[in-house]
């Protein structure tokens, strides 16, 4: 973007300074001035490309400063924004009149600002390029025109010669000259328009009519020193060219117009730019949707109308993709872009052309629904748009399924900011994510008080592993058949300072949305690890005892997990095959055909891979031949819906023979009673684990466990 050089007349000083700090960071040269008269000292003095122009001001008022710009033939070409908190539109449109190039209501919203300054320096450079063509060519004509002896011959060789249309109009006899150049610029042959002005009035756009006529007649009554307009003109097609016009009229001595004449120039690519430049600042470049930036100055309107109507009511909904970032690490970003596109689309399919959904970031859409009638409404809404969410979508070869957590806000709480309405909306969709994914959550005002309560326990989880406050616990998995410890699961805890104990469900969420789930990961494997190496040499056996560690499916976007995994099997010095690492279901869902590879890598160190939480997935059984698991673990939602006459054991059964069919070991997991025991003995059910033999036990507990258990044996 080239920078400008930019006058800011502003008698407040908190807005000066705050558009100076916004512009200077865009790389812009910035003069701020406190009133008017001070400001039009300094541009007879200084050259400007823009000027930032408040209309309320003492001594010289803003109107005052853009009459002397625009009546001053060396500033009058200089391009003027009006900033005002003014919003009569008459008040705009006389600016308009008087010359303002654009105008900007206060509170502004920064984005806009520069958007507006951004598109006023490109007109600017681009007028200043006209206005150096087409100097040049008046000399060139100026030259040729010493050789014609009669101003006839002149202005009809000017007409032929130059790039623009020319055209001149006989005022009182209504007789209007077109050059062909001006004809011909829009697709018509000489004699295809005539000489009366109503053929040219009828071939401007019908919304651009009135105000020509308007900045016309203004300069008819001498308002205006030169007409200068740009508009839509038809083509011969049928299509619309955008121009530039300008023209001098000449009056006679009972100022009534004699005649007036001037050219027209072709600014379609100058516009289609401009445009271009205003589309992309407030709108998102992979959906096309709008941004945050025009989301919230929709949203300042909506909240602005409310205040007036407060029958008017709307909504404001923040969404958020479940397991996005699986997705985006596994398949590829190209993946996470189709798949990103997609959704927009099928929001997009889901609203009203009056609602505005925006991508304000990353896997986040807003939307703002007006005109509710009732909570009935929203909710079928959102039960649109999940289900629409929740169609698989084809990723790269690969058949995915997304969902999304939906925060919802509504105006009934009074907003007086959109900040403070998204905000609400963002701490709704947390709430929703921690609900369990796949669920929507309206806002309450006391849920900020569980969000601040969040924030802080996310910053304490950042200093909780240099602290030496996370906690490993094991709970052991047991021979169903013999009733002996085989191994145990790795468990973290969190000693919280102040909290006490907490368990993984209140901490492994901010874990995973901060990234900080890979550290504490490895730091899990690497003391589990070192805990089984000492396990194994206190209490030797023929089968080692083994240690199982959850894996997190963001470690397979470190491309050296496998190199990591094999440095801590070296540096614990357990075998291989004492390692069992474990993968809930779903996740296996999202791993790409590279991740397999991974898999197969891991695999072929010697450690052996478990299937976590089976049975709760959402698609067929196919992995269980992609992947290389060895292992199945029955969810204990499956065991304890187990009833004590053998009811509901049917999809344990299955799953048992499953197993068994494919050769893999099963552990039931949330055992907790005896008739579940004998109901999974009974189903020749290898392994398994729950409060019926141990919790979870620190170091300490484990080894008396174990020496309990050996001296127990015969």
């Amino acid at each position: 973007m080239d920078s400008g050089r930019i006058l800011v007349v502003d008698d407040h000083e908190p807005i000066r300074n705050m558009i100076s700090r916004q512009l200077t960071q865009q790389g812009h040269n910035i003069t701020c001035v406190a009133d008017g008269k001070e400001a039009l000292a300094l541009l007879r003095i200084q050259s400007f490309d823009l000027v930032l122009l408040d209309m309320v001001m003492p001594e010289v008022d803003g109107a005052t400063v853009l009459r002397v710009i625009k009546h001053d033939p060396h500033l009058n070409d200089l391009p003027v924004v009006i900033i005002s908190g003014d919003t009569n539109i008459d008040h705009v449109v006389e600016c308009i009149q008087m010359g303002a190039e654009d105008y900007l209501f206060k509170p502004f919203n920064p984005l806009l600002l520069q958007t507006k300054v951004s598109v006023s320096l490109a007109k600017k450079r681009l007028h200043d390029q006209e206005h150096q063509q087409r100097a040049e060519l008046e000399r060139q004509i100026a030259e040729r025109a010493v050789e014609l002896e009669r101003s006839e011959e002149r202005y009809a060789l000017a007409a032929r010669g130059a790039n623009d249309g020319l055209w001149d109009w006989d005022v009182p006899n209504n007789h209007l000259f077109l050059s062909t150049r001006w004809k011909s610029m829009l697709g018509y042959r000489e004699e295809e328009i005539g000489n009366n002005p109503n053929e040219w009035m009828h071939l401007i756009h019908p919304d651009d009519q009135e105000l020509f006529k308007v900045r016309l007649a203004a300069h008819f009554r001498r308002l205006l020193d030169s007409f200068e307009h740009e508009y839509r003109i038809r083509n011969r097609d049928g299509s619309y060219r955008w121009v530039l016009c300008r023209g001098l009229a000449v009056w006679d001595t009972n100022d009534q117009v004699l005649r007036i004449a001037g050219s027209q120039t072709d600014i379609s690519m100058r516009r289609a730019v401009e445009q271009q430049l205003q589309h992309d600042a407030l709108h998102d470049l992979l959906t096309g949707m709008p941004n945050r930036g025009l989301f919230l100055d929709r949203l300042e309107r909506a909240i602005t109308v409310s205040h007036r109507h407060p029958e008017r009511r709307f909504a404001v909904f923040f969404i958020d993709l479940d397991r996005f970032k699986t997705i985006n690490d596994s398949l590829g970003h190209a993946a996470g872009d189709q798949l990103l596109i997609s959704v927009a689309q099928r929001i997009q399919a889901c609203l009203r052309p009056s609602d505005t959904v925006a991508r304000i970031g990353g896997d986040e859409f807003t939307i703002l629904i007006e005109d509710i009638t009732d909570f009935q409404m929203i909710q079928a809404i959102i039960e649109r748009i999940q289900a629409s969410i929740a169609e698989p979508i084809l990723l790269s070869g690969h058949r995915a399924i997304s969902t999304a957590s939906i925060g919802v806000t509504t105006s009934d709480l009074q907003y007086t900011s959109a900040a403070e309405m998204i905000r609400d909306a963002d701490t709704a969709m947390y709430h929703a994510k921690m609900g369990g994914k796949a669920r929507h959550v309206i806002f309450t005002p006391a849920m900020h008080a569980q969000a601040m309560e969040k924030l802080q326990l996310e910053s304490d989880l950042r200093g909780a592993l240099g602290a030496g406050e996370l906690r490993m616990h094991y709970q052991p998995i047991m021979s169903l058949e013999s009733g002996k410890v085989i191994g145990f699961e790795a468990l973290i805890r969190w000693q919280h300072p102040e909290r006490g104990l907490l368990y993984p469900g209140s901490f492994l969420d901010i874990a995973e949305e901060t990234g900080l789930i890979v550290p504490i990961s490895w730091w899990v494997l690497r003391t589990s690890c070192l805990e089984a190496s000492s396990w194994q040499r206190e209490f030797p056996s023929d089968s080692p005892l083994s240690v199982n560690v959850n894996l997190s499916a963001r470690l397979f976007a470190e491309p050296s997990i496998v190199d990591q995994i094999a440095d801590v099997l070296a540096e614990s010095g357990i075998p291989p095959s004492s390692l069992k690492l474990e993968l809930i279901e779903h996740s296996l869902m999202t791993l790409s055909t590279q991740t397999s590879d991974v898999l197969r890598r891991i695999r072929d160190l010697g450690v052996q891979l478990c299937i976590d939480d089976f049975g709760t997935g959402y698609s067929s059984l196919s992995y269980l031949h992609n992947f290389p698991v060895s292992t199945l673990k029955i969810d204990r939602s499956f065991i304890n819906r187990m009833g004590p006459l053998g009811e509901q054991g049917e999809i344990v059964q299955t799953i048992i023979g499953l197993a068994r069919t494919l050769n893999l070991d099963v552990v039931a997991e949330g055992i907790e009673t005896e008739q579940q025991y004998q109901q999974l003995r009974d189903l020749q059910c290898g392994l398994g684990q729950g409060l019926l033999f141990a919790p979870g036990l620190d170091s300490k507990d484990v080894r008396i466990l174990l020496t309990n258990a050996r001296q127990s044996t015969p």
